[in-house]
């Protein structure tokens, strides 16, 4: 009987995390130490290092809303930051820290086939074309995901994705981290960015949102474009399967940073996987409060479908 896979956390780090040194090997330390415990995939972003490298080669910056346009010479920059300067960076830093890890981008083995991102209706009405901009699209459990984690890597996947005539595509990595976590049926979803989780009016951290919030927030123009695609993609991986949602401020990066929210509560009342439902409110499954500038996203979940399809290997 092939055992069944034990569903991962699925982290995604905002590229502003990633540009200091330093910081960088103190998240990869934090991931390293995920990654004895449970199956671990991990996402990332770079924009920041897209737009100086652009800057650089005199390629203008052309953005609405907070969505970057990509055209023909964007992309060859996006392509060549994310898949490798940003994505090397990272898997060297967790090898440094002891994770075993393995660089990707949504191109590879059809991680993320994506289709191209209609035309999009900007804040002041206007019609938008993204370019090459892909909104990734199936339901089957990633199989090379599946195989590396049952293998004992941890995959690191750069924001990319490949359309019909393999087309490469710039997809949001709020975007793809919420699809992976939807397909693979993750245990958890955490999103690490540059701001304290997800802020009110005041730009106080609010502890948690559900649908009604997600849409009060959005809906009211509270939410930068920025968090819209995060909250977006929480809802996304909720329903999907995931088994909890939070994000976190990333820019406090130290050992031991993920350790609470691997007892992220499901949604309110929700049996805990010991069985024992969570208490509302905001301790972890251990007893312990979050770290401050965490937002848990509430949702319906339903069963993942990663869960339903025999495994590879037991992952870790």
């Amino acid at each position: 009987m092939t055992p069944r896979r034990r569903p991962p956390t699925v982290v995604k780090l905002g590229g502003e995390l990633l540009e200091e040194t330093a910081r960088r090997r103190r998240l990869a330390g934090a991931l390293a130490d995920v990654a004895e415990r449970e199956p671990l995939v991990v996402v990332h972003g770079g924009g920041r290092e897209v737009d100086a490298e652009m800057a650089r080669l005199g390629i203008p910056k052309r953005a609405v809303d907070g969505l970057r346009i990509t055209d023909g010479p964007t992309l060859d920059v996006v392509a060549g930051v994310l898949a490798g300067r940003v994505n090397t960076r990272l898997v060297a830093a967790l090898g440094v820290a002891g994770a075993s890890a393995v660089g990707l981008t949504g191109a590879d083995g059809g991680l993320a086939r994506v289709r191209r991102e209609r035309r999009y209706r900007a804040a002041d009405g206007a019609q938008v074309d993204l370019g090459f901009v892909g909104k990734p699209v199936g339901s089957e459990p990633p199989a090379l995901l599946l195989d590396l984690l049952g293998a004992g890597h941890v995959p690191v996947v750069a924001s990319l994705g490949s359309g019909p005539g393999g087309q490469i595509f710039n997809i949001n990595a709020d975007t793809l981290a919420g699809f992976l976590a939807a397909r693979l049926g993750a245990r958890r979803l955490i999103i690490a960015g540059g701001t304290a989780g997800v802020l009110d009016a005041d730009g106080r951290t609010i502890p948690a949102v559900d649908d009604r919030a997600i849409d009060a927030l959005i809906g009211g123009g509270q939410a930068s474009a920025g968090m819209v695609a995060k909250l977006l993609a929480c809802r996304a991986a909720l329903k999907g399967g995931a088994g909890a949602v939070a994000i976190v401020d990333g820019r406090q990066a130290r050992r031991g940073m993920f350790d609470n929210a691997a007892g992220l509560p499901f949604a309110p009342g929700r049996a805990s996987a010991a069985g024992r439902p969570f208490a509302t409110g905001r301790a972890s499954a251990a007893g312990l409060p979050f770290a401050a500038g965490t937002t848990v996203i509430a949702g319906t979940r339903r069963r993942p479908q990663a869960s339903r399809t025999a495994a590879r290997g037991e992952g870790r």
